[in-house]
């Protein structure tokens, strides 16, 4: 399996017939992450092994089918980070996909393909997915509009997993317009009007930005986010640290990881990257009662979080420490940028609450997002506000 120059993006697949119905996404183009089946095609989820083993999909995944209906035309698989295990978009199988507004700079992952065809052009659509970040990270590295969807609001069926409680479905587009259609499309409406205008922040979240020049464009960004909301109010702390939840994601993910794919990977030498390597073997140590002890600590965290919002606020927060990183990174560096990444997504992804990154700002040349995080169930409601601020945010350009 290789990839198609110039952006390294799509997958050099042979040509399947998918029919498009007709619907909001007319005109369309969609790509797709290769986690998830396409009738026809082998999901290979970034690892050569795992393609050359697995046969083709006899059936699409169905939320992919769904924008398949409602119009957008297939123009391809997308490559991912190996196993969907990775934040950087560096897969040692293949070449990187290029960030087309940082080709200096990584396009981010695991959803690395799908981020770097919508910014390039080769799609106006892409599916992803987010476990912990791969959404939101490629999105603010590239300058897209990421949402990473309430846990289990949309269909994982016909998926390669993960870690399935933290698994999520999701989609890049650079027009918040057309990224509010596929929401309709996906999302249906939300159950429950949501009037998000109480804006909070956690000052620890922002002591992760990387500088002096990330915090100023932050500010920048956050000015435009409060002008339209209101000045954002301090919030009280989590019970448990930052660290503590950091830990919390971690081994739940590597735990469920390892529950996934341990048994493939044990099977004989599967040569994977360094990094993905050291996960898994990092999920492999952890116990059925450590687990326990973190899923327990992940409720507790939640009904925080959950009595915090309420139904009308949102955590302002940055995506990501900063701009993304150099593709000269080295390993050492690499792994401290991803930990303070962690830190940053473990708000929703431990709560499985929807969390949305707008592409306002940029530093060093490069894009960089702000985030929006809101209560359960309140996706629909979190892309509004996000066309909304975008809209101001362009007047005021």
């Amino acid at each position: 399996m290789r990839t198609i120059s110039p952006l390294n993006a799509l997958l050099d697949l042979p040509t399947v017939n998918l029919s498009s119905g007709k619907g909001p996404l007319n005109g369309e183009t969609l790509a797709v992450k290769d986690i998830f089946d396409v009738a026809g095609l082998v999901t290979g989820g970034g690892n050569p092994q795992k393609a050359d083993e697995s046969p083709a999909a006899t059936r699409t995944a169905p939320a992919v089918q769904a924008l398949f209906d409602a119009g957008a035309r297939f123009v391809g698989k997308t490559q991912t980070d190996e196993l969907a295990f990775s934040m950087m978009g560096q897969n040692v199988h293949y070449p990187h996909p290029v960030n087309p507004n940082a080709p200096d700079r990584v396009s981010g992952g695991s959803s690395s393909g799908s981020a770097s065809a919508v910014a390039g052009g080769l799609a106006t659509i892409a599916v992803g997915s987010d476990t912990g970040g791969s959404i939101r990270a490629p999105a603010s590295f590239c300058g897209l509009v990421g949402l990473r969807t309430t846990h289990g609001r949309i269909s994982l069926q016909g998926t390669m997993p993960l870690a399935p409680s933290l698994d999520t479905f999701g989609w890049f587009a650079r027009d918040i317009a057309l990224y509010e259609k596929v929401g309709a499309v996906l999302l249906g409406p939300d159950d429950q009007e949501f009037r998000l205008n109480r804006p909070l922040f956690i000052p620890l979240l922002e002591h992760l930005l990387l500088g002096e020049a990330e915090d100023a464009a932050y500010r920048a960004m956050y000015a435009i986010v409060c002008a339209h909301l209101g000045q954002a109010r301090s919030a009280r702390q989590p019970t448990a640290s930052m660290d503590d939840l950091y830990l919390c994601l971690r081994q739940i993910q590597g735990f469920e990881a390892w529950a996934a794919h341990g048994a493939w990977i044990s099977r004989k030498e599967r040569n994977l990257g360094p990094a993905v390597r050291e996960r898994f073997e990092y999920g492999s140590t952890i116990d059925l009662a450590a687990y326990r002890s973190q899923m327990k600590r992940r409720e507790l965290f939640r009904s925080e979080l959950s009595d915090l919002l309420g139904d009308d606020s949102v955590m302002v927060l940055p995506t990501v420490p900063g701009a993304a990183p150099l593709v000269t990174i080295s390993f050492d560096d690499s792994q401290a940028y991803r930990e303070r990444c962690v830190r940053l997504f473990c708000l929703s992804g431990l709560s499985g609450f929807p969390q949305i990154t707008l592409p306002i700002g940029a530093v060093h040349g490069a894009p960089f997002g702000i985030s929006l995080l809101g209560p359960k169930g309140s996706d629909r409601a979190l892309i509004s506000l996000g066309r909304a601020i975008l809209t101001a945010s362009e007047r005021l350009a």
